[in-house]
């Protein structure tokens, strides 16, 4: 077989494929074997008709034509690998010579990966979540703390929200009581909106004794409106304990309250390192996507719309609930979930499109030691040896996709240690902070030492 390479326009190219008619002549042989299978002649069993006696019968060329629907797809693939061509979507063959005998030649055209430039992707700069805990914060984690262990005293004042009032609820329609919206010595917190909005703001300024009404939609959509009637019984305010020593010993395992605190900050603050450290990569491949401004491939597109719909099925399989389900449970429709889903593809292609570009630029290459390194991780996880992994990887070849993963992967990677980190203020974040200090562990004595702090991408 011989094959040759030409571009063709609207990101195409052209395989031109020969076989000569010896090589062919094996594949005939083989359709010759195939049909034999299947077609039963008085004298001979199944498969076991030689091929002049199959000839004779039915001829030359329905056998050819096998040879042709078999034989085509398997010199394509052979030249696509021949070449290192990307293809991202089904050939057009057009058989050029060999239908009826002799030298077989035929033409694929098919579209190709495009490769892009991204300009200024060097110097991008992304904001993430600042991972300094701010002291507001953890006042904000203490007085949630105080909440649960507030009291409720009554007050004589009008009702404010964050007050706790009791009251009976009435809601009817046409004068036939609702359920679940009528209750008697219903406690309710006013400004929570667990009801319908409207019951707050009746709520605020109401006096014990005071009855309010007015209508509202009902709770659940695609119901008729409701009237409420609705009457206040009593009125208490939270009254929180003061952030003390003696709370602290009350509410958590330490004796003071700088020592809660201490302690809040620490658990606080590794989140926050956390969630900064995993919005870098999201922010960065987001601001690199920004800079694609080539049309990305239709295909490509169909591609990872299918291969992300499959993931979401197997995750909503685990839990035995379908799309339809899942659809209904969101109150998605489905144009509008298939909307967001070729959204979301393009930008994965684009950012996929991009790093493919950066690792071009930088040089980036995956070297055979990588490679061997990301059979044994997939080993690990398939449950295989690393030989079988390799294996099958190289039959299916599979390997040039492998390592074209693995430089995409580096290129994010280098782009996450070079891009500008900055907070919501356009604070510079230092990238140091976002390392998560170790816990020590039990056998670790005083005098052990801390070990060295090393950053993700390390």
């Amino acid at each position: 077989m011989k094959s040759t390479l030409e571009p063709q326009e609207g990101n195409k190219v052209k395989l031109s494929i020969a076989v000569d008619e010896a090589e062919f002549e094996a594949d005939i042989d083989a359709a010759f074997k195939r049909i034999a299978r299947e077609v039963r002649l008085p004298g001979f069993r199944p498969g076991k008709a030689p091929r002049k006696v199959l000839e004779a019968r039915i001829g030359l060329e329905a056998a050819r034509g096998e040879a042709f629907e078999q034989a085509v797809p398997k010199y394509y693939l052979e030249a696509v690998e021949e070449h290192d061509v990307d293809v991202i979507a089904q050939p057009e063959f057009d058989i050029t010579a060999g239908q009826e005998g002799g030298d077989v030649a035929f033409d694929a055209v098919v579209e190709i990966r495009p490769e892009i430039t991204v300009g200024g992707y060097d110097s991008l700069r992304v904001t993430i979540p600042s991972p300094d805990v701010d002291p507001s914060e953890i006042d904000d984690r203490i007085d949630r703390l105080r909440e649960s262990f507030a009291e409720l005293e009554s007050v004589e004042r009008p009702a404010q929200t964050g007050d706790n009032v009791t009251i009976d609820i009435a809601g009817s329609r046409e004068g036939e009581a609702i359920d679940g919206l009528t209750a008697d010595d219903y406690l309710y917190e006013v400004g929570s909106a667990t009801i319908v909005p409207e019951l707050d703001e009746k709520l605020v300024g109401a006096k014990v004794d005071d009855v309010v009404e007015f209508t509202a939609d009902h709770p659940l959509p695609d119901e008729d409106p409701v009237d409420f009637k609705v009457v206040v019984k009593a009125i208490k305010e939270k009254v929180l304990p003061e952030a003390d020593d003696a709370f602290a010993a009350e509410a958590s395992e330490f004796e003071t309250i700088d020592e809660l605190r201490a302690d809040l900050e620490t658990r606080f603050g590794m989140v926050k390192k956390v969630q900064a450290s995993m919005a870098v990569q999201q922010k960065t491949a987001e601001a690199l996507a920004d800079l694609v401004t080539d049309e990305v491939p239709e295909a490509l597109v169909s591609q990872e719309m299918q291969q992300r719909l499959e993931d979401l099925a197997m995750r909503l399989q685990a839990q035995g609930v379908g799309i339809e389900q899942y659809l209904a449970q969101t109150g998605q429709d489905q144009e509008a979930f298939v909307g967001e889903l070729r959204e979301s593809a393009a930008q994965g292609v684009k950012v996929d499109l991009a790093l493919r570009a950066v690792a071009v630029a930088e040089g980036l290459e995956v070297s055979d030691d990588e490679l061997e390194d990301e059979y044994a991780a997939v080993a690990e996880r398939v449950g295989q040896k690393t030989a079988q992994v390799r294996k099958q990887l190289e039959r299916n070849g599979q390997v040039s996709a492998v390592r074209s993963d693995l430089r995409t992967r580096k290129a994010l990677e280098w782009l996450t240690e070079h891009v500008e980190l900055v907070d919501e203020g356009g604070n510079t974040i230092d990238r140091d902070s976002l390392v998560v200090a170790p816990e020590p562990s039990e056998d670790d004595g005083p005098e052990a030492e801390a070990p060295e702090a090393t950053t993700e991408d390390e």
